[in-house]
């Protein structure tokens, strides 16, 4: 699992931003390639960094990699009109995982959003269903959706609506129990630590979608711990040792004092 080579778009985003770091400090990365608009400001001997305009990204922009990370995304506000929108949250992860696809990409991990319905009354929740109908009709070997709730984290532009959501939240979380716990905020950092968690250890459905209780939850296993553990019930050292004692200390070695005597006896007579 340590020749792994991955793939993230949006990588100056909250979370995408993580997300590059998490991977270029793992262990089970050698590779690591970020499509972006502008340059990251980070560096890393396993970091390819690759300014891209995603209005027009070509096959060759792409190369083979086990798992493309999209993290694109903004808001309506920010993107002025709902077709800019559509072209930021629908569009462009769309022609990326097809180009994907084509270079035999296997598994497609994208953030979409909580309570994305195809059929909502929001217009974010619709559009936001309608990413992932289309990503499911791809039929990819493997395409993990990944449904956040509110992203709190330290972000480089100042959003009014999120910040004040955040705060609400921040107060509320300990009161969202039970069913509500769904919608309680999380951190930036948890949902790119979830997104490798999904890379390496996912349940490897066709077709899975994450909701944010789920994605708070998950941390990368203790393998180590769980290969010595192993280890210990395949092999029984104990009952090694004293297999090999008994046949070489009770049956081959000589009883050397027993012998001379039985020598002198002989030579008396």
């Amino acid at each position: 699992m340590g020749m792994r080579s991955a793939i993230v778009v949006g990588a100056t985003g909250l979370v995408g931003s993580h997300l590059v770091q998490l991977l270029c400090e793992s262990e089970e990365y050698v590779s690591v390639t970020a499509l972006t608009r502008r340059e990251l400001g980070y560096q890393h001997k396993k970091l390819v960094e690759r300014i891209v305009n995603f209005d027009e990204l070509a096959e060759a922009d792409l190369d083979f990699a086990h798992e493309v990370f999209c993290c694109l995304g903004t808001t309506i506000k920010k993107a002025g009109t709902r077709e800019n929108f559509e072209k930021v949250d629908l569009e462009y992860p769309l022609h990326i995982a097809s180009l994907a696809k084509k270079k035999g990409v296997r598994h497609f991990i994208v953030i979409s959003a909580m309570g994305a319905n195809e059929k909502a009354l929001a217009y974010y929740s619709r559009v936001k269903g309608k990413l992932e109908k289309e990503l499911i009709e791809m039929e990819f070997p493997q395409l993990s959706i990944i449904r956040p709730s509110l992203l709190v984290g330290d972000r480089k532009e100042f959003r009014l609506g999120e910040k004040a959501g955040e705060l609400v939240l921040k107060v509320m979380n300990p009161l969202l129990i039970g069913p509500l716990k769904g919608v309680r905020s999380i951190q930036a950092s948890q949902v790119a630590l979830a997104m490798k968690v999904i890379a390496l250890h996912g349940n490897g459905e066709k077709a899975a979608i994450y909701e944010s209780s789920q994605l708070a939850a998950l941390q990368m296993p203790a393998v180590e711990e769980e290969q010595e553990g192993s280890r210990e019930k395949m092999f029984d050292w104990t009952k090694g040792k004293k297999e090999e004692h008994t046949p070489v200390d009770e049956e081959v070695v000589f009883d050397r004092a027993k012998l001379k005597e039985k020598t002198l006896k002989k030579d008396d007579e």
